[in-house]
């Protein structure tokens, strides 16, 4: 029977075990530029199988939280780089995650103070964080415009630009699209959000065609073998809503069958809570045979409150990858603890946003 601790291949990866470091968002790139110290957290965690890094903008109209990190400028892919050679140097393997936002932004952190960009102008009911006096505060988050269907092409282009940056100079083993969490493409795919009457709205192909443009363009860029892409069907996160979920999700992941990803990366439930929504129910058994009976040979990689024995039960049950969110805050030998079976660190969440080392890298291993 297979276990968390064998190795798998995704794609082009080649993973020594099946265990997967979920982005965790943590605030600690002032001016978007990734630190020496975040080199040191991601290291810490490298036993993992893969590290997917924490949300990265791809553009500064993309940002919609204080001090994330980017992946359009020279600083930016100078500091990734250190963060990846740190990375491979403790044997492990990292890919970043390529965000836009949409609607889940503020005025200030928007060029020139402008609204965010979303792809209807509905407003998204959820906070961000903005620094206030040297201190991470939530907010709301500000009336977005809608976007013109003539702004699309140079999104795409724009996410393509940053997965062959990522690639072909700061070093990363490869990529996953955000395509999640109520952010820029789960507003163009999710009802509740997308009232276009253009290409981009209404049927269910219109409302996937940007994500599929986004997925298509990074592909012929770096390749599907080394792209991987995150999904949450029901997720109640940042306003995300969709009137019927399973028919949306069946037909995105049959033509991303099309693209012989790496990985698909599954959010079951709400992110972060409740695995099962009796209000949004979703059969995952079902999308993840419509993506095998499209010919879909990626990875599944699952992620939502997993534990060592759910995570265990997933992996003899066919997940072939399974996402750990809190547990790596707190616990960078998480492998080593999972495999021994020994107690976990409780993460401090007064440090999980902003600050310094403190909460960040100063928990304590098994072994020095």
């Amino acid at each position: 029977m297979p276990s968390l601790f064998d190795p798998v291949q995704a794609g082009d990866l080649q993973l020594a075990n099946r265990i997967v470091m979920a982005p965790l968002t943590r605030n600690r790139a002032p001016d978007a530029i990734p630190t020496p110290l975040m080199a040191e957290y991601y290291a810490q965690r490298a036993t993992a199988g893969l590290i997917i890094t924490e949300a990265t903008a791809i553009s500064h109209q993309a940002q919609g939280y204080a001090d994330v990190p980017g992946l359009y400028g020279t600083e930016q892919l100078d500091g990734w780089k250190r963060i990846t050679e740190a990375v491979h140097g403790a044997g492990g393997k990292i890919v970043v995650q390529l965000w836009h936002v949409g609607r889940v932004s503020h005025t200030e952190l928007q060029p020139n103070g402008g609204k965010p960009v979303a792809p209807s102008a509905i407003t998204a009911k959820t906070k961000t964080v903005l620094i206030r006096d040297g201190v991470p505060t939530f907010v709301a988050t500000s009336e977005p415009r809608a976007l013109d269907a003539a702004e699309l092409p140079e999104i795409v282009h724009t996410y393509r630009a940053a997965a062959l940056n990522a690639v072909d100079t700061a070093g990363f083993d490869g990529v996953e699209i955000h395509a999640a969490n109520g952010y820029l493409l789960d507003q163009f795919l999710k009802s509740g959000s997308n009232q276009r009457t253009d290409d981009y709205g209404g049927s269910i192909k219109n409302r996937a065609r940007l994500l599929l443009e986004v997925a298509r363009a990074i592909v012929d860029a770096i390749g599907g073998s080394r792209t991987g892409i995150r999904l949450s069907p029901v997720t109640t996160s940042n306003d995300a809503f969709d009137a019927d979920p399973q028919p949306l999700f069946d037909y995105v992941v049959k033509q991303l069958a099309k693209l012989n990803l790496a990985y698909i990366h599954l959010i079951e439930g709400a992110t972060g809570g409740a695995r099962e929504l009796p209000d949004r129910p979703f059969d995952y058994a079902e999308l993840k045979a419509a993506y095998r009976a499209a010919g879909g040979k990626g990875a599944w990689m699952v992620n939502n409150g997993y534990d060592q024995a759910l995570a265990g039960q997933a992996v003899q049950d066919g997940a072939d990858l399974v996402a750990f969110g809190k547990p790596y805050i707190a616990n960078p030998d998480l492998v080593a603890r999972l495999r021994l079976n020994t107690p976990l660190n409780t993460p401090d969440a007064a440090t999980f946003y902003g600050g310094g080392a403190k909460g960040y890298t100063d928990y304590p291993a098994l072994y020095k």
